[in-house]
């Protein structure tokens, strides 16, 4: 089993009007270093969206969320300055649409799994258990 690493991550999110301070959390990128490991995923309810924000242009929402996991690969003038670099750019504030969480840090021993579980815990809504009284 390989030895666990330290790891970085922010959570993506939509914020459709900051004044309201309302958001969608749409993805995860996780940065380890030791592993030279970088990537997003993205995952945009956008029905949830559409309902919080009717007047948000979605496709533009959709082709700046493209952007980050491009950026992860490599892509672009900023995923060709590095990983670490790369992700310290993009988990810097720099639109008040598209935002990130404050970084987090962790141990993983897979860092595809850990950004797998992130998602699960923080962007993919799963149904409520059914014996649940939340």
């Amino acid at each position: 089993m390989p030895a666990e690493c330290s790891y970085d991550y922010a959570v993506i999110r939509v914020v459709p009007d900051v004044t309201r301070e309302e958001f969608i959390n749409a993805g995860v990128i996780l940065f380890c270093r030791t592993r030279r490991f970088l990537a997003a995923q993205i995952e945009l309810d956008e029905t949830r969206l559409a309902a919080l924000a009717p007047q948000l242009d979605l496709d533009l929402v959709r082709q700046h969320l493209a952007l980050i996991p491009a950026i992860c690969t490599g892509e672009g003038p900023i995923g060709r300055l590095g990983q670490a670099e790369a992700f310290h750019w993009l988990v810097a504030p720099h639109s008040t649409t598209i935002q990130c969480s404050p970084v987090h840090s962790g141990l993983t021993d897979d860092p595809t799994r850990t950004l797998t579980h992130l998602m699960d815990m923080h962007v993919r809504r799963s149904k409520p258990d059914r014996g649940s009284n939340l």
